[in-house]
């Protein structure tokens, strides 16, 4: 290993020690305090926002003045509490491996070591840390869209796509319960007086798949159902979840339109929505364009030269490029796994990354 890894792969497995469960404040606290503390040795002036959801770290480095660069990090994991200690992370064959590596905490390391690597700053750079973004953002949402408004550049940390390349656009993201109340009656004796829920369920959502339009990148996935209370029982109540994906604005209202127009067709029967999470897509804007075409010409300086693409999934920078801030996405180190028991990051890539983010924040 490489001077320059051992810190890198020290703090990321230091890190990686604590579980931050989404959603869970208390579980995810000796993470928070662990970032602190890394902010506090840049020299930060950090602030803790409390929400919804647990607690945002807002940390402001460098001199006051100017549009700040903004680093849009999330700490939560999709790992539930306990796994930390049940699946500690290691280093092993050139790859840190562990819960929450690849997604995202090789990002946030090599984010706070590249702010490190870049002083004495010349302009202002702020780093928030969100404890929410797995599960939508829902807490934290309205302050990265102020926080984002006025920055220069927002540099998202996340992993990027297979082979490095940096993410330009992204699909967007929409979650919804989709509810039909019916009425009960006995199965045997008296099936008529009873409006099933279930088959007005099943019905709508066979109506659903019309709006799909996999060619534009557009589809739905009903990836939960419930209902009923017992077989000899018409079903007085259904429900199901349903997750969109869209690579357009245009579309991802298209399909939000026809979904909240959505009505029951059998009598005694009726349907509601609710939405759950609404993220737009990431297009690619003009600002974002040009802030790729800006950041390959600053990392020819270090011999590198950087792709980019598409991909399906959503990210926090899904929230502000919407306001024409110029997004940089898919910054992490290289790994794989996100989300799964092979999680792992790269270290040379991870030391590669935290060049390529300190070489921005000078050059920005």
């Amino acid at each position: 290993m490489t001077g320059d890894a051992a810190p890198l792969v020290e703090d990321l497995l230091a890190l990686s020690a604590h579980d931050a469960p989404s959603g869970d404040p208390a579980a995810s606290a000796e993470a928070v305090e662990w970032l602190a503390g890394r902010l506090n040795e840049l020299g930060a002036r950090v602030s803790r926002h409390a929400v919804s959801t647990g607690v945002v770290l807002d940390g402001r480095i460098g001199p006051g003045g100017g549009p700040p660069i903004l680093i849009l990090c999330h700490y939560d994991t999709v790992w539930p509490a306990g796994t930390a200690a049940d699946r500690p992370a290691r280093e092993e064959g050139g790859s840190a491996h562990g819960p929450g590596v690849f997604d995202m905490r090789g990002g946030i390391v090599a984010a706070l070591a590249a702010v490190e690597r870049a002083m004495p700053l010349e302009r202002p750079v702020r780093i928030l840390l969100t404890p929410d973004e797995e599960t939508g953002s829902a807490g934290s949402s309205e302050l990265i869209a102020q926080v984002a408004g006025d920055a220069a550049v927002v540099l998202v940390p996340e992993p990027p796509l297979p082979g490095g390349a940096l993410k330009t656009s992204r699909k967007g993201w929409a979650s919804y319960r989709l509810k039909v109340a019916g009425r009960a009656a006995h199965a045997g004796l008296e099936p008529e007086a009873g409006a099933s829920a279930i088959d007005e369920l099943v019905d709508r959502l066979l109506d659903l798949r019309g709006l799909s339009r996999p060619d534009t990148g557009t589809t739905l996935n009903v990836g939960v159902i419930g209902g009923g209370s017992a077989a000899n029982v018409i079903a007085d109540s259904a429900w199901a979840d349903v997750d969109v994906r869209a690579m357009a604005v245009a579309e991802q209202e298209r399909v939000h339109a026809a979904l909240t127009g959505l009505t029951s067709v059998r009598t005694h029967t009726s349907a509601s929505l609710e939405t759950r999470v609404t993220r737009p897509p990431m297009e690619r804007t003009p600002a974002i364009a040009a802030a790729f075409e800006r950041a390959n010409k600053i990392a020819a300086g270090l011999g590198l030269e950087l792709a980019e693409g598409a991909a399906g999934g959503a990210s926090d920078g899904n929230l502000v490029a919407p306001l024409g801030v110029a997004v940089l996405d898919g910054l992490g180190p290289e790994g794989a796994g996100a989300h799964a028991l092979d999680e792992c990051v790269r270290i040379d890539s991870l030391v590669e990354r935290t060049a390529l983010i300190a070489r921005l924040i000078e050059r920005w």
